[in-house]
């Protein structure tokens, strides 16, 4: 690994803080989708509870990010049998992504969110047309993995062999092009083509080089920490001006491929590598045992969120600030507990995820 003979260490100093960090961001993404609703309700409540839920939306926005750079710094280091990395990867997901995606097409067609006709093959195209797009509102992240499975193996490739100076170049260029990409900042960008640096492909190299590169400054945690904590409050902050400028919600804060999300989700990573707590025999254990059911929590929570919602359990239930995190508490520790049990049953244990 070449990235290694300029200075980076050979593996992440402790694997531990990785899974800890990736079950958090599962919790985000739980979050996420509990204060979203809020989010863009705006105009019918409070400014005061609206502000809640940008908040938490603020907070927590680095989740699917985050997921993408710790797919990086666990895959892009390694060698891989071009054949038996894409059985492996797609293996393990396809499955799921299958089955998950039937039981929302079903839920779907259950709550008649879809308009039937008398041709059998209309109808046969409609419910293919969902597999083809994502059968549920949070499903888009899986057609993101898949494509991001295909490319590792290329990617991978250029990571190995690349000094820290082509790495931060690579990244440079990332980072440059999504920040001229956006609206406010169009005026900046010129005809040169530098798509092939665009998309969620940067947070996989940006993965691999902060989980590997020894950082010799005093003080690393608090400085990742303060950063995400300002960052936050520019994303809050841009979010309301926004809204009171243009009387509606702009997503222009939250995208997650913009400058303030990539830092956002920078500093989330490094606080969790330069965090030096050790969790209790018992907590790691429960955390390991989570940390395996990721995937399952992510393709059913959805599932989770929506029934709540059926049975008025939602952040009107109360005070947003004490009824987002709770509600997203108990889906996450539902959904635990459902993917948890599915995965006992011999027929459908590899369905979960």
């Amino acid at each position: 690994m070449k990235f290694n003979q300029d200075g980076a260490q050979d593996t992440p100093q402790n694997i531990t803080w990785i899974n800890n960090l990736r079950l958090i961001a599962m919790f985000a993404v739980v979050v996420l989708h509990t204060a979203s609703p809020l989010l863009f309700y705006h105009k019918g409540v409070t400014t005061q509870d609206w502000l809640v839920a940008d908040i938490y939306n603020a907070l927590v926005r680095f989740a699917v990010p985050v997921f993408v750079m710790i797919t990086g710094a666990l895959l892009l280091h390694r060698d891989y049998e071009l054949g038996s990395f894409l059985k492996k990867r797609l293996g393990r997901l396809i499955l799921p992504f299958f089955f998950w995606s039937t039981v929302y097409v079903l839920y779907r067609c259950y709550n008649e969110e879809f308009i039937f006709t008398d041709s059998i093959w209309t109808n046969t195209k409609l419910i293919l047309l969902q597999f083809q797009t994502g059968a549920y509102y949070h499903l888009w992240y899986v057609y993101l993995l898949i494509g991001l499975y295909l490319f590792i193996p290329i990617i991978g490739k250029f990571v190995k062999q690349a000094s820290e100076k082509e790495l931060l170049y690579f990244l440079a260029i990332w980072f440059l092009t999504v920040l001229v990409s956006k609206p406010y900042l169009s005026s900046f960008d010129t005809a040169i083509d530098l798509h092939n640096f665009s998309g969620y492909m940067g947070y996989l190299v940006l993965g691999y080089y902060l989980a590997y590169k020894k950082f010799h400054i005093r003080g690393s945690v608090y400085i990742a920490a303060a950063s995400f904590v300002v960052t936050t409050l520019i994303i809050v902050a841009g979010t309301h001006f926004l809204l009171l400028k243009n009387h509606e919600l702009s997503t222009f804060f939250y995208e997650p491929i913009s400058p303030f999300i990539i830092l956002l989700s920078a500093s989330a990573f490094l606080t969790a590598k330069h965090t030096k707590v050790k969790l209790s025999p018992a907590l790691n254990k429960v955390a390991q045992n989570a940390g395996k059911f990721t995937l399952g929590i992510y393709f059913s929570h959805a599932l989770i969120l929506t029934l709540f919602d059926l049975a008025e359990i939602n952040y009107a239930l109360f005070n947003p600030i004490l009824s987002i995190p709770v509600i997203a508490l108990s889906c996450f520790l539902l959904t635990w507990l459902l993917v948890y049990v599915m995965s006992k049953i011999p027929f459908i244990k590899h369905l979960v995820g």
